[in-house]
């Protein structure tokens, strides 16, 4: 007898049949309750197409506005900007849901009912994150949810279905799913005049030539990134590369959308506009990654892209360890620059200055830095990596520090942060030097790098290296507050696997004695937060040692 999975699979399949998809050389399969559904292959690919699926099945806002029943309802709070395209793609995953005969529900049957991301972590699980930017961005993406539902969602799917919604599954389904779609433009606008097309995009966030990108707030960090995919790939029709012919859009692709990530790809995929690759005008396929013919019944995975933990965590439920796209997050807080002294003048130069109040710090950084975790390959330049336009002096009163190509820490994020630490006497030097460079009538403003360079002449880096060592020891703080040190994770997580420790277990101790059950949301929690401790603990390293050079240079 066919278990539920299995079941609700084969109608799944018939339904993707039914609608044009093609599983060329793959299947889906169910795996365990933890990955659900992923597609394997099944036999060597030719050509490298494993699976094709014909564009007019992609779940997109277009869809949702030609909806019959969505369209009516959403295009006027759509044009006038209320919602965003996701928020269609959000409103329309709940709707069908619910919707009694639903076209869609072989589909909606084999989708996650539960997820890993921390919407959905228990109390328990939850309070594993606390000290982490992750604990406070949940709480606000919850807020915002819940507000969402209330203020929009409910009302509106009442009146379609006399029902209530579940939007916090679909903002997970949508999230966990959805890809970026680089659609010909034909496509999407068949039949619409340019200028139209232009409001179209401009009304509804569609990217125009370029990879749109969801925004992931760190409590007070703003973060963009990427969704998935190069920009400027688009298979089976090289015109649709050309400027003005691809239009990015954020959609779910059924089939597609079953692959799993994984760092090393199995396959890629690509929009086929004429058919030449796949036989099938306007299709989506997954196409092999690898030269040697695909091993039977084996996975096929794409990549999400280079994440680190905090992103892959938020939105997919999964985390990597020892991910080498791992970063961490520093800023400086936007309400404490009014305490600081002479904070009027500060926030105009911060102004004029564009100045960044907070610096990502990926793990790559690392490699170029004073304590590099391995040796530089031979013949690699260490200077090529640097930008830092503002460490040199026009006067010829400040020498240029003899770690510049050391340092592993933004020069935007830095000027802001010597701006911050200025002093009295500094302030008035960089008026001078400024007044200076533009006039005591101020005829014209000076740029950005100018500003930046009138700072570094007048402060050095002493003060701002200072300032991020105190940033960075309280970003230390918050996070050991709340559930140790980075030692402690490992012991955990040792304790969540017998395997790892019981070399160092003795001979008369029992296997239960070391064996501590973790479920899979603590483990994640774990490996995430130990390794913004980890990199806290580099990066804070890397900026002691850079202070310390500093003030003996008289920087």
């Amino acid at each position: 007898m066919a278990s539920p999975e299995e079941a609700k699979l084969e109608l799944f399949l018939h339904w993707l049949q039914l609608n044009g998809v093609e599983l060329r050389n793959c299947k889906i399969i169910y795996t365990d309750s933890s990955k659900g559904f992923g597609i394997f292959s099944s036999n060597t690919a030719p050509d490298g197409v494993l699976l094709v699926v014909p564009l007019d099945l992609a779940i997109t806002p277009m869809r949702v506005l030609q909806d019959p029943t969505l369209g009516p309802e959403c295009s006027a709070m759509f044009k006038e900007g209320e919602v965003d395209d996701r928020f269609l793609i959000i409103l329309f995953l709940t709707l069908e849901r619910l919707r009694k005969n639903s076209s869609w529900k072989p589909y909606f049957d084999v989708l996650p009912t539960t997820f890993g991301n921390p919407l959905w972590f228990t109390n328990d699980e939850f309070l594993e994150l606390k000290g982490t930017t992750l604990y406070c961005a949940t709480e606000l993406q919850k807020k915002k949810l819940q507000s969402l539902y209330d203020d929009k969602v409910k009302n509106l799917v009442q009146r379609l279905l006399i029902l209530e919604g579940d939007s916090e599954r679909a903002n997970s389904i949508f999230w966990t799913r959805a890809l970026n779609i680089p659609l010909p433009r034909s496509y999407v606008f068949p039949n619409v005049q340019e200028a139209e097309e232009r409001t179209l995009l401009s009304s509804n966030g569609v990217s125009d030539n370029h990879t749109s990108r969801g925004e992931f707030v760190n409590g007070d960090d703003g973060k963009k990134l990427e969704v998935n995919k190069d920009e400027n790939q688009v298979a089976g029709d090289k015109s649709t590369t050309l400027q003005g012919e691809t239009v990015w859009v954020e959609g779910l692709v059924p089939g597609i959308d079953f692959c799993n990530h994984d760092l090393k790809a199995a396959a890629t995929w690509e929009v086929d506009g004429t058919g030449s690759t796949t036989g099938l005008p306007f299709s989506m396929y997954l196409l092999s990654a690898e030269q040697s013919p695909h091993q039977v019944e084996k996975e096929v995975s794409i990549s999400y892209g280079d994440k680190g933990n905090e992103e892959l965590l938020y939105l997919y439920g999964f985390v990597i360890d020892n991910n080498p796209d791992d970063y961490i997050m520093v800023h400086y807080p936007a309400d404490a620059i009014h305490s600081v002294p002479f904070s009027e003048s500060k926030i105009q130069l911060l102004e004029a200055q564009k100045a960044e109040m907070r610096c990502l710090l990926p793990r790559s950084l690392l490699d170029r830095g004073f304590f590099p975790a391995c040796t530089p390959k031979k013949g690699s330049n260490q200077n090529c990596a640097v930008t830092q336009v503002s460490n040199y002096s026009w006067s010829g009163q400040r020498k240029m520090p003899s770690y510049v190509n050391r340092l592993v820490f933004p020069e935007e994020f830095l000027t802001s942060l010597r701006t911050i630490a200025m002093r009295e006497n500094e302030l008035y030097q960089v008026s001078s030097l400024l007044e200076e460079l533009v006039g005591s009538e101020g005829e014209r403003q000076p740029s950005d790098t100018e500003v930046r360079t009138a700072i570094w002449e007048a402060c050095g880096d002493s003060g701002a290296l200072q300032l991020l060592v105190d940033l960075l020891n309280m970003k230390m703080t918050d996070l050991e507050e709340a559930s140790g040190t980075e030692n402690c994770d490992t012991e955990l997580l040792e304790k969540t696997y017998p395997q790892k420790i019981l070399e160092k277990c003795s001979s008369s101790e029992k296997y239960a004695d070391v064996q501590q059950q973790l479920s899979r949301n603590k483990v994640s929690s774990i490996i995430y937060r130990r390794g913004q401790k980890q990199l806290c603990r580099l990066f804070l390293k890397e900026a002691e040692h850079a202070l310390h050079l500093a003030l003996s240079e008289g920087n």
